[in-house]
């Protein structure tokens, strides 16, 4: 197949100005080689698009192709990661991963643990704060956990984002909404064990591949999985595959993950967060449908590494999702 390759190059937008933070989601040139390399071996013939600027304007020039592999986060707003799954099911061109509708509500956090919790599914209890004033309507105890309603990579993650008293919580708040400009989602705070969970294909085909447990070195900020902690990992964090058989937590987890993945009707590939409270129960914390896919660094990945699925491989088991989407001959 001639597959496309959508995707936003963090280079490209620290050259126009952008700062480290404002670019922390985007992808890094290993990544789109990693990509286009798998690929390649499986019998494919990769062609580089780029953002969604630049897809419309080789849609526009009449670039077509049989599949579009997307990893493109968009820029700007709540639904940026939306933008081309929009574009490219306007021109009927099938592609990997989530449709808009999930992509925008799955980058809203607040969106998310709403259809989480109405499903029955456990997640720590929230409100989603969009001024100042709403942290005076939580109605739960602290300690509290406090992020941007919709980034990713950990941003605007930090020590301060463990609110230990009601009194700190406007201050907090108002932190986060001078620096990101959006909503601030207020949650109960979950200090046991966490986890994140690889997951792959669609519907009744999804399944688990494996799930590792994070710990915290004395190096790194302490009690989250911060922005720091993630983005300079070595040294400050160590990461160990868990097993469902040694391990009944374990079990628990990997299944609250996969019910919830199906609830929120993600697609192909992708990770889910998930974060024991105090009397070590699993509760839901994010999903990421457009998880990473730098080669041995990013959390799917090493999730797939740690249970003997190669990189190759769990490229060619997302591509096989998605291509099930693709019409057959005779269909409109």
């Amino acid at each position: 197949m001639k597959i496309g390759l959508t995707y936003d190059l963090r280079q490209d937008y620290l050259d126009m100005g952008y700062s480290e933070l404002e670019t922390a989601e985007f992808d890094s040139v290993e990544t789109i080689e990693g990509i286009e390399e798998a690929l390649s071996s499986l019998g494919h013939i990769p062609v580089r698009i780029g953002n969604g600027r630049r897809l419309t304007e080789c849609l526009v020039r009449g670039d077509r192709w049989d599949l579009v592999f997307n990893i493109a986060e968009g820029l700007k707003g709540v639904g940026r990661e939306a933008q081309v799954p929009a574009i490219l099911d306007l021109y009927e061109i099938p592609y990997t991963f989530s449709d808009p509708l999930v992509m925008s509500l799955c980058l809203h956090k607040g969106m998310t643990k709403q259809i989480i919790r109405d499903a029955g599914l456990v997640t720590a209890d929230f409100i989603v704060a969009h001024a100042v004033e709403d942290a005076d309507c939580v109605a739960f105890d602290p300690p509290f956990f406090i992020k941007p309603v919709a980034e990713g990579t950990g941003m605007g993650i930090t020590a301060k984002s463990v609110v230990l008293s009601r009194p700190e919580l406007k201050a907090a708040c108002l932190d986060l909404f001078e620096q990101f400009r959006q909503p601030v989602l207020i949650e109960e705070f979950l200090p046991g064990r966490e986890f994140t969970v690889g997951l792959i294909g669609t519907r009744k085909e999804a399944r688990v591949l494996g799930t590792m447990e994070i710990f915290l070195l004395d190096g790194a900020e302490k009690e989250v999985y911060s922005f720091e902690n993630k983005e300079g990992w070595v040294g400050r964090v160590e990461y160990k595959p868990v097993n469902p058989e040694k391990d009944t937590l374990i079990k628990e987890v990997e299944s609250l993950a996969l019910n919830s993945w199906n609830v929120l009707g993600c697609r192909d590939g992708g990770r889910i967060d998930i974060r024991c409270d105090r009397l070590g129960r699993p509760g839901f914390i994010e999903v990421n449908p457009l998880a990473g896919l730098r080669p041995e660094y990013s959390d799917l990945p090493m999730v797939c590494g740690f249970f003997g699925t190669s990189y190759v491989r769990l490229i060619q088991m997302i591509l096989e999702s998605a291509s099930k989407r693709i019409p057959t001959r005779g269909e409109s």
